[in-house]
């Protein structure tokens, strides 16, 4: 493994996701302890209420979101080397789209919320928290801050921000919870947080661009003619995220329409729990697309690349599962309540979540590296209606556990697609070099 580290394109991915890791351990202490003083103050079904209000938004904010930051990074990522041009052409576009599809998404959540509220789990007296709630959209939908800074290799600013969220929500919820606060105390938290943190990120994205004399030039537009085939990507991005929307928000949200509020609540905590063993895979996916974009694909480095990554990330969630399968029930009695025991079960499912996510973090960067962004959307659509298929059947049967079997199988066929996908790409490379 010593020579791995000669190679400078694996040793810029570990710094940046170094970065990116020391906040995630803060914002994941910070999160669990949030959600264990919210779980132990409002019981199993009001914390499944919250759940249920927070994801919904979050579910149409996946919905309409273009993850414009991949757009940045695909057409500006050579900023940091002095061509601009294609930088500012793309942040104005990603703005425009972050704008149109924030304002947009948060009018129809709004709109259909009170038709639908029932069916997903949200009572009658809680609704106009929902709707407040979704105010958050324009803001909690803009990926442009977040691109920008990747583009311009400052995912040290990046970690800053992930971190500053989850600390204040944890203070604010520790409040509410010494006293003794109302229900919709909580939800306030949790949405005066969301929106501090995501108007820190813009900060810090306007910080950067005026320190580098970017600013100039940058001006919103739906056509960006100097980008070729940036619709297109945008489009696919799009589709993208919207399905693996499905597997968060959309899956919390259709989870307490099958079982309630109890069955979201003990979804979330046992999803929580296992993504923290996918954290690993999270962290060098944010950081790996950046790296091989700017590589040459026809070369042996982007795959040695992935390999390499995925070694690595594969020894840490290794060590993250056997913890949690070892210490998973002790821990979820003492920090979220003995109420919430039933979440084990529905945990041992989901562990083999982060052993796939070894495997698939490199996929969809390879693919919209290679000018696939179809693949990666084909690919979660039949994983996505393979879980949708499953999850009511196996909901009614197995109840939480059954979720989470969906939630795995799901997972199983949108990995299986990918590297499908992957293997035609590797092969077509080979050839046009032989």
């Amino acid at each position: 493994m010593r020579h791995w580290f000669k190679d400078q394109h694996f040793r810029s991915l570990l710094k940046n996701s170094s970065y990116l890791a020391a906040s995630q351990i803060v914002a994941a202490i910070a999160s669990v302890a949030t959600m264990s003083f919210a779980a132990h103050a409002l019981g199993i079904i009001m914390f499944g209420a919250l759940i249920l209000i927070t994801s919904y938004a979050k579910a149409v904010s996946g919905i309409a979101k273009f993850q414009s930051w991949q757009l940045i990074v695909r057409y500006g990522s050579r900023a940091i080397h002095g061509e601009v041009e294609g930088f500012k052409t793309s942040t104005g576009f990603a703005f425009a789209l972050d704008a149109l599809s924030g304002v947009g998404g948060m009018l129809l959540a709004v709109a259909i919320l009170p038709f639908i509220s029932a069916w997903i789990g949200i009572a009658a007296d809680q609704l106009w928290l929902a709707m407040l709630y979704c105010t958050l959209l324009p803001t909690m939908s803009a990926a442009t801050p977040s691109g920008v800074l990747r583009a311009l290799d400052r995912f040290d600013l990046i970690s800053w921000q992930s971190t500053a969220t989850p600390i204040a929500r944890v203070f604010l919820i520790t409040i509410a919870y010494v006293a003794g606060a109302p229900f919709g105390a909580y939800v306030a938290a949790w949405y005066v947080t969301d929106l501090g943190g995501d108007l820190f990120l813009w900060f810090l994205a306007w910080r950067e661009l005026r320190r580098r004399g970017l600013m100039e030039g940058i001006r919103p537009t739906l056509r960006p003619e100097s980008l070729p085939g940036a619709w297109r990507f945008a489009i696919h991005v799009n589709l993208n995220a919207s399905v693996v929307a499905a597997w968060g928000p959309i899956a919390r949200v259709v989870i307490g329409g099958l079982l309630g509020p109890a069955g979201a609540g003990l979804f979330r905590i046992a999803s929580s729990l296992s993504d923290s063993a996918s954290k690993p895979s999270d962290l060098l996916a944010k950081t790996f697309y950046p790296e091989v974009v700017r590589m040459d694909l026809r070369s042996k480095k982007p795959w040695k690349l992935m390999i390499r990554g995925s070694a690595l990330a594969g020894g840490f969630a290794l060590v993250a599962i056997l913890i949690l399968l070892i210490a998973g029930k002790p821990l979820i009695s003492v920090l979220f309540g003995k109420d919430f025991i039933g979440a084990y079960d529905a945990l041992v499912i989901l562990m083999l979540a982060p052993f796939l996510s070894v495997f698939s973090f490199p996929l969809p960067p390879m693919l919209y590296a290679l000018d696939r962004p179809d693949a990666p959307v084909t690919a979660r659509l039949i994983g996505t209606v393979t879980f949708f298929v499953l999850i009511a059947p196996l909901c009614w049967s197995f109840g939480v556990s059954g979720a989470a079997a969906a939630f795995v199988v799901g997972n199983l066929a949108t990995v299986a697609v990918m590297m499908w996908q992957l293997r035609i790409e590797y092969s077509r490379t080979r050839q046009r070099n032989a």
